[in-house]
Order: C-alpha cells, then structure tokens, then sequence
C-alpha cells in the first residue's frame, strides 16, 4: 500500500510522526451533495483538492469515502461517511483506536448555531444537539475529538440569526440546497474552513482555536 506526499508516493512504512482523521459530515447520495447538511464534506472536499491529496476511493468495510495523504511526516486520512448523518459514528468508530487517535480526529460539520461565513473549532463538548457528533460521540466514548462548525444559518441585516422555526421546517432547511444569494459566501466558507484545517495540522487545536475563533 502507498500515500502521497504532494503527489509523491510513498511507502506506509515509512516514518510518521502521527496520524490524523479528517472526518466531513453530510449525507450520501447526489440529491444531498449541495445540501447545508453537506457543509463539512464540502469543506474537507476543498481541503483534499487544495493539498493534492488522492481522489476518494470507496472502503466497503467502513461504508465511507476514504483519501490518504501525509501533512510532512504525519500521514493524514480524510472520511467522508456513506452512512446517514445519524449513523456517522459507525464510519468512525473502526479508525480510532484509543485516546491519541481520538484527540487526533477533526470532525467537521454544519452548524445552525453560526451565521453563513461563520466558522469555530471546538473540542471536548457536547454534541449541541447535532446528530452527527452525537452518533461519533456514542460511537468513540469519548468527546476529546477537535470539531470545525461551519455556519449555516442567515441572518437579519443587523446580523441575527434566522433559524426556521418548528421541527418540520428545520429538517426541510438542513437538506435543502444553498440559495443562489448565498453561493458567494459559502465558497468563502469553504475556502476558510480548508485553511482552517490545515492550520489545526500546522499548530495544534489550541492554537488554532484562538486564531479560528
């Protein structure tokens, strides 16, 4: 088996430092592709063109999109779960084997909670009501895993959050498509959440969380 560097094969057995997994949330299927709910697979998508990584392949074992590349010496796997949002855990659940792995995992994802443009890395917390970091968080026993919330939500002009009010019109908000008013500010989001991952890998989550946030 091989991994590349900047295009570069290389053998698994040379040395790393560290692995990281990349996790972006979303739902499977091209009638969610451009979804809200698919913002964290958008984002780790522009990430992995961005840094050269390989195109994803499929891994039946982990029902998940997979590409492996390497940030210098730490090899890096990048996930995407063809499990339903719900269930992401299980695509999750097989790479991370202890503590280290787990503080080593950035899961990102859409978040109502942060206007469109908004964006924040958190770790060690709760689920926020998001079902996807619930079922990683069932799924690891564990919280200390790094999340990127990309903002998903519109705002007033004074810049108030419009959230849909009511169960039925927030799960239609979530899996419905961007507006064409809002493609200019998701492809800025995009572009600073694919930095902001790298800058996790650069210099660490707390680092990066002072400077994200």
């Amino acid at each position: 088996m091989f991994w590349f560097i900047n295009s570069r094969r290389i053998s698994v057995y040379d040395t790393y430092y560290m692995q990281y997994l990349i996790v972006g949330l979303g739902n499977p299927g091209e009638e969610y592709a451009s979804t809200r709910h698919n913002a964290g697979r958008m984002v780790v998508e522009a990430f992995r063109k961005k840094n050269d990584f390989p195109e994803w392949t499929t891994d039946k074992s982990l029902k998940a999109r997979v590409s492996k590349g390497a940030w210098g010496k730490d090899k890096v796997i990048l996930v995407e779960p063809d499990n339903f949002m719900n269930v992401s855990g299980k695509s999750v659940a097989p790479l991370v084997k202890n503590a280290k792995d787990a503080e080593r995992t950035i899961v990102v994802y859409d978040d109502l909670d942060l206007p469109l443009g908004g964006m924040k890395i958190s770790f060690n917390r709760s689920s926020g009501g998001h079902k996807g970091v619930e079922s990683i968080i069932k799924a690891l026993k564990t919280r200390e895993f790094a999340r990127l919330r990309v903002g998903i939500c519109p705002t007033t002009p004074t810049g108030k959050l419009k959230k849909p009010k009511g169960e039925d019109a927030l799960l239609d908000f979530i899996v419905g498509p961007f507006k064409k008013t809002e493609l200019d500010d998701l492809k800025k989001t995009v572009k600073k959440g694919a930095e902001a991952i790298a800058l996790i890998l650069e210099e660490g989550r707390e680092i990066a969380t002072g400077k994200v946030n």
